[in-house]
């Protein structure tokens, strides 16, 4: 039981929690959005009375338009409000500490590399004269 207590109260598990209801909370907000003002648009423009019976031949267009515009309002918040900023905070904490985005970050591999160099040079000694 004490294992189970510790995997619920990491930091991990409960930031994820928030994210979720947070997740869900912004869903209603955009979901209620493209409700009252994206799909009367929609039904409009397609001459019908709801989206639902905004059709092209056989097929409920309009559903998929809308689900569509849900996807590129969340993307589009998603990139602005989260994926933007913490690219710029890390660019800043970057810079701060010296790394510059042109300068390229050798790899491990590479780091191991040369060190393998840097011990070969050393237990072969001083170059003869």
């Amino acid at each position: 039981m004490e294992g189970f207590k510790k995997f619920l109260l990491q930091g991990n598990v409960v930031e994820l929690a928030v994210a979720v209801v947070i997740g869900t909370a912004f869903t209603a907000i955009v979901a209620a959005f493209t409700e009252a003002i994206i799909t009367p648009l929609l039904a409009q423009a397609f001459n019908a009375d709801a989206i639902a019976d905004a059709t092209i031949g056989p097929f409920k267009i309009g559903l998929l338009i809308a689900a569509i515009i849900n996807f590129v309002i969340i993307a589009a918040i998603v990139y602005f409000v989260l994926i933007l900023p913490m690219a710029k905070l890390k660019e800043r904490m970057d810079r701060r500490k010296g790394i510059t985005p042109d300068e390229p970050v050798e790899t491990d591999v590479e780091i191991l590399h040369d060190i393998r160099e840097l011990l070969r040079a050393q237990q072969a000694g001083p170059p003869r004269t």
